[in-house]
């Protein structure tokens, strides 16, 4: 059995159902899911990361587990995955873990917490995702417009599908990834200016992109994001370091394949934006 957290996210969605293409037997797990949320036959189970006392039901009889960097309590979770016999872990972190530790500490402490956990373990840092422009599906589908500081900035946004199917081969075959660090990114740096045109031309209509100021977008992300990951996502989005802008050969390694391209994102998910 292997436990997916994050089961109804953009890339726990995917893996459930790589998984279970696979006939691999899965646990879903989120804080609120149902059996419509997930293929038939998927077991699910509600609990929370932030409450490592109620994992202990989606933990019983797995072998492995997909954990999102959420909650606390890193080493709880850990503790509930040795109590349950859960012999691998694979963690979806962030890239900023490694290139800007003091202002990604969160994910950092997950990092330590599975590496010195006594399991077998995979870390997968993931680049910013192409599904970040979600943001802009309401202002696209009501005003064809979208709005993002530092409009020319190059970042190599990765597909969750991608980083859902290095995490599905990880999961099939642990030994070949053990103590792993992957770091994945898209194909080629694209700027908030150049995914609107993307968008646009799915759509086959015109999308206007109005640039915000730093000062704009940083009030709009203090609306859901804590304030020390703000500061860390602009400082990336608008002055990243070299390796953030670099394109990481790790998709490729893991699947044999290169990373798909944000067009081919924006094409997939043209009707999020109509």
């Amino acid at each position: 059995m292997i436990v997916v957290t994050g089961a109804t996210g953009n890339v726990g969605r995917a893996l459930v159902r790589m998984l279970t293409e696979a006939q691999l037997p899965v646990t879903a797990v989120a804080r609120r899911i149902t059996a419509a949320d997930v293929p038939p036959g998927v077991r699910t189970v509600a609990a929370d990361l932030a409450e490592p006392g109620t994992l202990r039901d989606a933990f019983d009889g797995a072998r492995a587990l997909f954990l999102l960097v959420a909650g606390e309590d890193p080493d709880g979770i850990m503790a509930a995955a040795r109590a349950a016999g859960i012999s691998q872990v694979v963690l979806l972190s962030s890239q900023g873990a490694g290139t800007r530790p003091q202002a990604y500490r969160h994910p950092g402490l997950f990092e330590a917490a599975v590496r010195t956990s006594g399991l077998d373990w995979t870390i997968l840092r993931s680049g910013g995702m192409t599904t970040n422009a979600f943001a802009w599906a309401e202002s696209i589908r009501t005003r064809r417009a979208a709005e993002a500081p530092f409009g020319d900035v190059g970042l190599p946004f990765v597909d969750p599908e991608d980083v859902a199917a290095v995490a599905a081969t990880v999961l099939r075959d642990q030994d070949t990834h053990l103590g792993a660090t992957y770091t994945l990114t898209g194909p080629a740096p694209t700027t908030p200016r150049e995914r609107t045109a993307a968008i646009a031309a799915a759509l086959g209509e015109p999308v206007r992109f109005t640039e915000q100021t730093r000062a704009e977008a940083h009030e709009q992300m203090a609306r859901f994001m804590p304030l020390p990951v703000v500061e860390g996502t602009l400082a990336i989005l608008g002055e990243p370091t070299e390796s953030e802008q670099q394109v990481s050969p790790d998709i490729e390694r893991v699947l044999g394949r290169a990373p798909g391209s944000f067009g081919s994102w924006a094409e997939r998910n043209a009707p999020a934006f109509r």
